[in-house]
């Protein structure tokens, strides 16, 4: 068979990671990827445009993930099982901090009756690996697994407020701003002094970025040797939780939370 034409991305990723580097893997991880709640059905022609690979690559790759059971097709669209839930299950299951907060944030979430995350950067977003809400519903889907950008959101910002200098410009040069709301701050120079605020402050609080009418305080969750390896916040709609509740009453619940769970951070 011959050899597919790589893409100048695949190339550009290739000569960084040398000759270790296993492009088919790499593949079929952009184009699981390619799926989220927004399109949860996909053309093998969609897949194909949205993750810049040749389609015969991206056929050979979907019969892959159709024979191992991770994708599904009528003959025309294909979508992800529930089958591809097994390797977040990997990662949560090989991941002691996951079993540590899971329980930690159900405790703060039945004490401050709000809902409560945790948090780790992955690239340009935040992803929770813990969440405990409430029974009421919600208008924030946040679940385990569940992004947002961490540029607009408390959780991104508290790790992105332990980055040095050189690193959190990186960032904010080449992440793309979007206006999820009308409140989102999409400044680069306003968005540098917010964080570094955060750096100083020991939290973030944001009102409404993501959300309209949602707004959440979040603070890092330190290891023994005080390095940031997450964020815990607390969420709420703004009807019923002010800016004053969320400083006065859930930020120091979020950091005794955090100070106790260091403790177990090695």
């Amino acid at each position: 068979m011959p050899r597919l034409k790589r893409t100048p991305a695949e190339q550009r990723l290739a000569d960084d990671a040398g000759p270790e580097f296993l492009e088919a893997l790499a593949r079929g991880l952009h184009i699981i990827q390619a799926f989220n709640h927004e399109r949860r059905q996909l053309s093998l022609s969609d897949i194909a445009r949205l993750v810049g690979v040749p389609r015969a690559s991206v056929r050979r790759t979907l019969h892959t993930l159709l024979h191992l059971g991770f994708a599904e097709t009528d003959g025309r669209l294909f979508r992800l099982t529930p089958r591809i839930l097994t390797l977040a299950s990997a990662y949560l299951a090989s991941n002691s901090i996951s079993g540590i907060l899971q329980p930690a944030v159900e405790r703060l979430c039945a004490n401050v009756g709000e809902a409560c995350s945790a948090a780790v950067l992955d690239g340009e977003d935040v992803i929770m690996i813990a969440n405990a809400a409430p029974n009421r519903i919600l208008n924030l889907a946040a679940q385990i697994g569940f992004r947002v950008p961490a540029i607009a959101s408390s959780l991104g910002r508290v790790l992105l407020a332990a980055l040095d200098e050189r690193e959190l410009d990186a960032v904010l040069a080449r992440v793309p701003l979007q206006k999820l709301t009308p409140m989102t701050v999409v400044d680069r120079a306003q968005l540098r002094l917010t964080i570094r605020k955060v750096r100083e402050d020991g939290y973030s609080l944001v009102d409404q970025e993501v959300e309209l009418g949602f707004r959440s305080i979040s603070v890092p969750l330190r290891r023994l040797d005080n390095r940031v390896i997450a964020s815990l916040n607390v969420g709420a709609h703004s009807r019923r939780c002010t800016l004053d509740t969320m400083r006065s009453g859930f930020l120091p619940k979020l950091s005794a939370l955090a100070t106790e769970l260091q403790r177990q951070m090695i």
